[in-house]
């Protein structure tokens, strides 16, 4: 091989290599923006005041504008694992689910509190104990067992899309340096 058949190759991929590290970047956002869903047994919730560095304390006093953030407490239905949930409203910001209603998630969460009925937990984002960043809920309701849980079909359609668009990405690197 010459330099410049070398040259060509190394090019191509890298070009691979870059777009697959975009298209699994997209593949991170798609997990945390869209809708997953647990089914658990709700223990209990609470309401927190925050600002914009988190929870107002003696510690930490508020020195910005302050908002009340709910959080859900749940245990999941056949162990003793807990799991934290974020409840506050998205509005118009991304994810755009365009959340208004964290008061009345709130209120259907503690109704289901003190029952231990199943239920499923509509959810985006990521629980990161060490970050202190917690899975925001959409949604709460009521499932009689955990075969009613719903499958999150559009996070599965966009991984479908992504891997499609990635075999088609290298196809064409491929062609174009083949030429």
């Amino acid at each position: 091989m010459n330099f410049g058949q070398n040259l060509k190759r190394s090019a191509k991929i890298s070009f691979i290599v870059v777009s697959l590290l975009a298209h699994f970047m997209l593949a991170v956002a798609v997990n945390y923006a869209f809708p997953h869903y647990d089914d658990a047994l709700i223990t209990g919730g609470e309401v927190k005041r925050m600002d914009k560095d988190g929870l107002v304390s003696t510690a930490n006093p508020a020195d910005g504008p302050t908002r009340d953030v709910y959080f859900v407490y749940t245990q999941e239905a056949n162990s003793t694992k807990v799991m934290p949930y974020r409840n506050e409203d998205t509005r118009w910001g991304f994810p755009f689910y365009f959340k208004f209603n964290s008061a009345d998630v709130q209120a259907v969460a503690q109704s289901f509190a003190g029952e231990q009925k199943l239920v499923q937990v509509k959810f985006y984002g990521w629980r990161i104990a060490l970050l202190d960043e917690f899975r925001n809920i959409i949604s709460i309701r009521e499932i009689k067992d955990a075969s009613e849980l719903s499958n999150p079909i559009m996070t599965y359609v966009f991984y479908v899309l992504l891997l499609v668009s990635f075999g088609f990405s290298v196809r064409v690197i491929k062609r174009l340096f083949d030429k």
